[in-house]
């Protein structure tokens, strides 16, 4: 196999000719191998009449970090993974889809595509040792997959930290008591007093609700997304420190952010646990969970319920944004990647269904107290756990310490999402401009810039109407366009790399593969090739048939025509670099049509030279093996002293 350059790839028999011709003993006019074969009798000069040829100089390789060990790698992916969006997203998908029956779409596109997905990401991220882009090496003709992953990434890294800097916002008021959202507090006196009296002629307003529209959004004051209105310093200045914070943490990369994991992955659970056993003793918390899993079997029929479950499935295991890649390049060459795909989808999967049960407690003791069905008592979006949430912070005892805990989870759950979003980032870049990682203050600058760059583009966010534009990019950016780059993720793997090479790869990777991990693989090669597309293409065709007939909303806030095509616009810049940057490879091929095309889905010769490989096959082969081209000039003494048996290897 050759390139555009006509050298052969590693691995091709070309390769291993050319080593085994550099290896051999020139014998009175008998060229011998060193395992003892007696090949072919090319007539050889006894001594060298030229000049010897010079050795190719080494091209320098910059050595690639590495995980302290597996448990960063586990603890950053589940870090990675249990974000907010188990808190917030996946709750309040089932609050808007009918409840317990969006819990069937989820699993079906857990199992079908999530999991697969996932596993894919992870494998060709530890094989090619490379981040989003780079790693397209193995079919650079599917470069724009990892261009539109980037972008992916950057829209997700632009809106999310908003939602870290809101949890700043709410922790910093939690430090005075009582707290300013609860009934306790003076201005909300008159507010509780009426909370029954509003209830029977309408929606009661409850001092969350009032705290979180007002004081923290300012929505109030907004018409919508033509009015984005004065940026709501206060929110600003979090937003600041959030992106301050983002930065120390990955200054030295995965020997900095590895470590803070031990505890940013891990506390949220005690404080989740202790939130589910506090809702479960709440007054009217059985009327939330059976809304929470009771089906309503007429929502399987509208597709917005399942682009929700596979936008949630991409969302929350952050399949095709780039960060799963990047974080598996850090792996050693033979990490256990399907063990590692169950653990962590596992846990993901548990973390969202049991989060589930924290909010709709809380959800249904708030529809007791107002008298009002459970599908009324929040408003849709994140603000449900910015408002369902502090209230039944509110109603612990020792609020202001809950307040704090539960507040500083959400923190550590968004630090630890963001840092694989940025570790996509600043991963594809590095890898592309290699040099940056040998310079210590380059690459500072670099990180220290693009975190600039995210902070000056999130202020549109934290204006008055920002929630309008954080909503608009929130539903288009891990919509059908993720879809599509997940669709030809899939689909180069399976049909141009090659479903079966693939496989093989990852059992070298694992090396001593159990039983269990072979037959395993026989499931995921089955998704690979038909499930997992079948179901995406199935998805995308409900998406642009039945999805854009109906409104996009934030509230009783309705988006103007030109506003949701603006959105369809966002999703489609990155689903664009796809066939953008095919173009890009075919045009730097040379022949005819068919001819750039089979010669753009060949792996290039640098695709698995890699640090890891590399240290492989020095592993593999004998101390004593001299890899550069030598000759042994014998006499006849020499010769007819040895005995040769040219049929048995020495």
């Amino acid at each position: 196999m050759q390139d555009e350059s006509g050298k052969a790839a590693l691995g091709s028999p070309a390769v291993a000719s050319a080593t085994t011709a550099q290896n051999s003993l020139h014998l009175n006019g008998h060229n011998i191998n060193q395992n003892g074969h007696n090949t072919t009798a090319t007539p050889q000069p006894e001594f060298g009449s030229g000049a010897p040829s010079p050795t190719p100089s080494p091209v320098p390789v910059i050595p690639r970090e590495q995980w302290g060990g597996k448990y960063e790698f586990l603890l950053s992916c589940i870090g990675y993974c249990v974000g907010l969006g188990n808190v917030w997203r996946f709750p309040y998908l089932c609050y808007r889809n009918g409840g317990g029956v969006f819990l069937i779409p989820y699993f079906i596109m857990l199992f079908v595509t999530g999991v697969p997905l996932f596993l894919m990401e992870l494998s060709l991220g530890q094989y090619g040792a490379a981040g989003p882009i780079t790693v397209w090496k193995c079919c650079p003709l599917l470069k724009g997959i990892g261009i539109g992953m980037l972008c992916v990434s950057c829209l997700v890294c632009l809106y999310y930290n908003v939602i870290i800097a809101w949890t700043f916002y709410y922790l910093a008021s939690s430090l005075q008591s009582p707290l300013p959202w609860s009934c306790e507090a003076i201005a909300n006196v008159g507010l509780c007093g009426n909370i029954t009296t509003n209830s029977s002629a309408g929606r009661g307003l409850s001092p969350t609700e009032k705290f979180w529209n007002e004081r923290v959004l300012g929505v109030v004051n907004s018409e919508g997304l033509h009015d984005p209105g004065p940026v709501r310093w206060p929110l600003a200045l979090c937003l600041l420190a959030a992106w301050i914070i983002i930065f120390l943490c990955m200054l030295k990369g995965i020997r900095s952010s590895g470590k803070v994991v031990y505890v940013t992955a891990t506390f949220p659970y005690f404080v989740l646990i202790v939130l589910i056993i506090r809702g479960a003793t709440l007054e009217g918390s059985l009327q939330g969970i059976a809304f929470y899993l009771t089906p309503d079997w007429s929502r399987l029929a509208n597709a917005q319920v399942w682009n929700d479950a596979a936008s949630q499935v991409f969302y929350s295991l952050g399949i095709g944004v780039g960060g799963l890649l990047s974080m598996a390049s850090y792996n050693k060459f033979d990490n256990n990647v399907i063990r590692d795909t169950l653990i962590i989808t596992g846990g993901n999967c548990c973390t969202s269904f049991f989060a589930g049960f924290a909010i709709f407690s809380i959800l249904g003791h708030m529809a007791w107290k107002k008298g009002v069905p459970v599908g009324e008592v929040a408003d849709t979006g994140p603000g449900l756990a910015f408002v369902a949430y502090p209230e039944a912070l509110a109603l612990l005892p020792g609020s202001v310490f809950w307040s704090i805990m539960f507040f500083l989870m959400l923190f550590m759950m968004g630090i630890d999402t963001l840092f694989g979003n940025m570790e996509g980032i600043t991963t594809a870049v590095l890898d592309e401009f290699p040099h940056l990682r040998t310079n210590t203050l380059h690459k500072s600058l670099f990180l220290g810039t693009l975190c600039f760059c995210f902070y000056l583009m999130g202020l549109l966010l934290v204006t008055d109407g920002g929630i309008y534009w954080f909503t608009l990019i929130d539903s288009f950016s891990t919509s059908f366009g993720l879809i599509i780059i997940t669709l030809f993720m899939c689909m180069g793997i399976s049909f141009f790399y090659g479903v079966n090479q693939f496989c093989q790869d990852i059992i070298d990777m694992i090396r001593h593969c159990p039983p269990w991990c072979t037959k395993v693989l026989y499931y995921f090669k089955a998704c690979w090739v038909f499930c997992t597309p079948f179901l995406l293409l199935l998805i995308l065709i409900y998406i642009f048939m039945e999805m854009y007939n109906t409104s996009l909303h934030y509230g009783p806030y309705v988006y103007p025509r030109w506003g949701k095509a603006l959105g369809v616009c966002i999703g489609a810049t990155c689903c664009m670099q796809i066939p953008i940057w095919a173009i890009v490879a075919l045009c730097k091929e040379t022949g005819t049509l068919k001819d750039r095309f089979q010669k753009s889905i060949r792996p290039l010769n640098s695709w698995r030279v890699n640090l890891n490989s590399s240290i492989r096959v020095e592993q593999q082969m004998g101390p004593e093996r001299v890899e550069a081209p030598f000759t042994v000039t014998l006499t006849d003494m020499d010769f007819t002293a040895m005995r040769w048996d040219a049929g048995t290897e020495a």
